[in-house]
């Protein structure tokens, strides 16, 4: 019987995966920047395979973070969400950080926050249609 993989480890494949994503680097490129394939960088953002220290450095010079990065906001175990809620796996799936990227990398705050309201907007217009239905 497989042990599920260690919330800490989890944590710093979400990191790597989000640090990847926002660097548009794909898995493959990553890979051969460190000298592994693309199924092991896959297997470290699932989290199924640790990260060894000096990996996480060499990942971290690829993609050109502090290798502190992979542990910023890391739960202490009395508080570890194992099941994170759905808007928490938004953020970190790859829609959710393109569209974060994208969204930060809009000059304009005030088209930012108009924006903003356009999404609310939507999403209340969606809400309202569905509960209509039921």
């Amino acid at each position: 019987m497989k042990e599920e993989p260690h919330s800490v480890d989890v944590h710093v494949g979400k990191t790597i995966r989000i640090q990847r994503l926002l660097r548009k680097v794909s898995q493959t490129e990553l890979g051969d920047r460190v000298g592994v394939t693309f199924q092991q960088i896959q297997k470290y953002e699932k989290g199924s395979n640790r990260v060894s220290a000096s990996m996480l450095v060499e990942i971290a010079g690829a993609l050109k973070v502090d290798v502190r990065t992979f542990f910023d906001d890391l739960s202490t175990p009395d508080n570890a969400n194992d099941n994170p809620a759905p808007s928490e796996e938004f953020v970190i799936s790859r829609e959710g950080v393109l569209l974060n990227a994208a969204f930060f990398s809009i000059k304009n705050e005030a088209l930012r926050k108009k924006i903003l309201k356009l999404v609310q907007a939507i999403a209340h217009t969606e809400q309202v249609e569905s509960e209509a239905a039921e």
